[in-house]
């Protein structure tokens, strides 16, 4: 039971990072000529969130937790605590910020597309939804690093 949650935990993780590299690819080369192809990228990109980043980060974050069950030792180790407290970090920062940015950013486009003169308002949450993306990329590759490294953290 062990290593088939630890293979399913390593798989989301996988997931997670390759939706959070796939949000950012679609961000840099998505076509900006017109406000509808633009519309179309944040589309992908809600999709992206709604059917890769989401399911992964949960599937993480639970089959995580669900090792520190089946796995008695993982609960006395003070990397298993970190890990599960950068977890629950990165699913309250993914679920508050890049969702909520990449399904206002879809909209607010779709809005432009329909010819609505609102591209400041659009500039802004990009810049803000780079920033978002950067923190929970950093947060996902620390928990990655945590999870092979598993340092001692303060071991008298």
């Amino acid at each position: 039971m062990r290593k088939a949650t630890k293979i399913l935990h390593t798989l989301a993780s996988c997931g997670l990072i390759g939706a959070l590299l796939g949000y950012i690819v679609i961000l840099l080369a998505a076509p900006q000529e017109t406000p509808a192809a633009y519309a179309n990228a944040r589309a992908a990109i809600a999709a992206l969130c709604n059917y890769l980043l989401l399911p992964s980060l949960g599937i993480a974050l639970m089959s995580g937790l669900f090792s520190m069950v089946v796995h008695p030792p993982f609960r006395e180790q003070r990397w298993a605590w970190l890990k599960a407290l950068l977890g629950l970090t990165m699913f309250e920062a993914t679920l508050g910020i890049i969702n909520a940015k990449a399904g206002a950013a879809a909209a607010l486009s779709a809005r432009i597309a329909a010819g609505e003169p609102q591209q400041k308002a659009l500039a802004d949450a990009i810049a803000n939804e780079w920033g978002s993306l950067t923190a929970i990329m950093v947060i996902s590759v620390a928990n990655v690093v945590v999870g092979i490294w598993r340092p001692r953290l303060f071991r008298k």
